[in-house]
């Protein structure tokens, strides 16, 4: 549908924000936090109310087992012959809500606000595009390319959702993925890699340091040589992501603090930015372990393989779904920009499989997480039409 035809269409009067406000707290109760994470029950109750509602509102869905206990769910509306696909892609799946300083699933309306944990990562974006969908639906306009919308899960720790939406082939010609963006278009993320240093020392008794080798004071001086080496490489950047970083997350070591610890690990995560290869990385740390191992023969460590590999994003501006995303917001006088983040999401992995992609759903990145999590109400309302319009016009 071309989209000055669609431009016409009054889709604002037919949208019922307090019905997706609804829903979007249903979404925000239902607890589902990943299971890797303490006490967390995973997405079993929420995919059974996603299919409840394509049920309730006749749009054909299927139940797409991941884990044994743990399904995508992926609804579908046909276009016209011969048209495009689009696919939606939101992930189920929350982070911890220990900590939280708000009732994590008991969604609290405040103004413009929803509390709760999700809210804004991702079931306010979540509950946008399902209603964009009841919206086509309810209207019954039939857009010339059919949607494909994925509900995943398992984002928050391994992407085995998306990889699992993807494994037999997903023929499309473009994506939108609604991690919180506050409604900017993101056409590029940084990507990630995660691996462990273990230093090897020699115990012995505390008071004679001197008979061993302390693993913890030579991670140490690795330590600090990384940090060193790294901002004096990190000029590298890109026009929408600016420079790599590289973050020292975790340290374990040593047994009890009278003896001499014989090890000590570190976890490393360092954001990846386009270009860039885990080869080209991993070989820069080893050549650094190198140098200091020639300067200090007792320094015994190993780099262990990446325990964690997730791709950047770049997508080109000429890709169909970015310059239809960037005419539906100039047509509701919304902000055009295209813009970097340096988070990870699914939308990586959908690129990777060959279709464009991009990241673009209510809330801010900054409310994701956080102890007083929340999501902005009229963005969610104006999420679902953005997805609307854009299903209409692609």
């Amino acid at each position: 549908m071309p989209v000055e035809v669609f431009a016409l269409m009054d889709l604002t009067s037919a949208l019922n924000p307090e019905a997706i406000f609804a829903t979007l707290a249903d979404l925000i109760a239902i607890n589902s936090v990943n299971p890797n994470y303490p006490g967390g029950p995973g997405e079993a109750a929420l995919s059974a109310y996603v299919g409840e509602f394509f049920r309730k509102n006749s749009i054909p869905f299927e139940v797409q087992p991941v884990f044994s206990d743990r399904s995508n769910i992926i609804a579908r509306l046909g276009g016209g012959d011969g048209g495009r696909t689009l696919v939606l892609e939101a992930h189920m799946d929350t982070a911890s809500e220990q900590g939280m300083s708000v009732d994590p699933f008991r969604p609290a309306r405040e103004g413009n606000l929803m509390y709760g944990r999700g809210s804004c990562d991702t079931k306010g974006g979540l509950a946008a595009m399902m209603h964009a969908l009841k919206l086509l639906k309810d209207l019954r306009l039939r857009p010339d390319a059919s949607v494909i919308l994925a509900a995943t899960v398992d984002e928050e720790y391994s992407f085995r959702g998306v990889l699992k939406f993807l494994e037999n082939g997903v023929a499309a010609d473009g994506a939108i993925v609604a991690e919180p963006t506050e409604l900017e278009t993101v056409v590029a993320s940084k990507g990630c890699l995660r691996w462990r240093l273990r230093a090897r020392g020699r115990t012995a008794h505390s008071s004679k340091p001197h008979l061993g080798v302390n693993a913890i004071c030579k991670m140490a001086h690795v330590i600090v040589a990384l940090e060193e080496r790294f901002s004096l490489s990190a000029s590298r950047k890109h026009s929408l992501l600016g420079s790599p970083t590289l973050n020292v997350g975790v340290i374990q070591g040593g047994i009890q603090v009278n003896q001499v610890p014989e090890f000590c690990v570190i976890e490393v995560d360092r954001r990846v930015l386009p270009g860039e290869t885990r080869e080209e990385i991993q070989q820069q740390f080893a050549d650094l372990l190198g140098e200091l191992q020639q300067t200090d023969p007792a320094l015994d460590i190993e780099m262990e393989p990446p325990m964690l590999e997730d791709f950047p994003l770049e997508t080109s501006d000429k890709a169909r779904i970015v310059q239809v995303a960037t005419e539906v917001c100039q047509l509701m006088h919304r902000p055009c920009r295209l813009v970097g983040v340096p988070f990870a999401s699914d939308a990586s992995k959908i690129a990777r499989a060959g279709i464009p992609s991009i990241i673009w759903g209510p809330g801010n990145i900054d409310r994701a997480h956080a102890r007083d999590e929340y999501v902005e109400l009229d963005q969610v309302v104006l999420a679902t039409e953005l997805y609307a319009r854009t299903i209409l016009a692609f």
